[in-house]
């Protein structure tokens, strides 16, 4: 799976659009997502089975695990200060995403969750960064090509300031809300 990418230089400078409105008008086709990367846009086409199993394998580990007053969302879209990014998971608070449209600022989540296909480069740098400034309190990365889980916390302004990992196959304890250790050996 590869992605596509429209640099800001690339776009026509007559048109009068600004890169915000050309991305917001784009039209992808059915099962893929497009992206507002550090002034990139980003088309991806829809993820592999293997992409797929390892999220639902975490997401099913989680709402077993987690109180009751937390929701999952699986594509939506969040405004963050860098761009506009559709992280592969979303915890939030309860009811955090009610009534909100396809793109909305990230009151009320508490962990995003990416895991890396095509670009792994966007996951580990600029996505966390711009997670960080948004203030997602934890940002959890399978990292498939690296073998391995990272949970980064305790974001500060340009960046998250703790980082813990576990090649996968060993638990990663998750802090609260969460308050468990996440199993990772059947998630690649």
């Amino acid at each position: 799976m590869s992605a596509l990418t429209h640099h800001v230089t690339d776009a026509p400078s007559d048109e009068g659009k600004s890169l915000l409105e050309a991305f917001l008008t784009l039209e992808t086709p059915e099962g893929f997502k497009a992206e507002l990367i550090e002034g990139e846009i980003v088309v991806t086409p829809p993820p592999d089975g293997d992409h797929e199993t390892a999220i639902g394998r975490i997401v099913w580990q989680i709402a077993r695990q987690c109180p009751k007053g937390m929701d999952f969302a699986g594509g939506k879209g969040l405004i963050v200060p860098t761009g506009r990014f559709i992280p592969d998971g979303t915890f939030t608070s309860r009811g955090a995403m009610a009534g909100r449209g396809s793109w909305s600022k990230p009151e009320g989540v508490l962990m995003v969750l990416e895991v890396t296909s095509s670009r792994p480069e966007k996951d580990r740098g600029a996505k966390r960064l711009g997670y960080a400034a948004a203030g997602i309190p934890l940002y959890l990365l399978l990292d498939r090509q690296e073998n391995k889980l990272l949970l980064h916390s305790d974001p500060q302004e340009d960046d998250y300031h703790s980082t813990a990992w576990v090649p996968v196959g060993e638990a990663l304890a998750l802090p609260a809300p969460f308050g468990f250790a996440l199993e990772t050996d059947e998630l690649l």
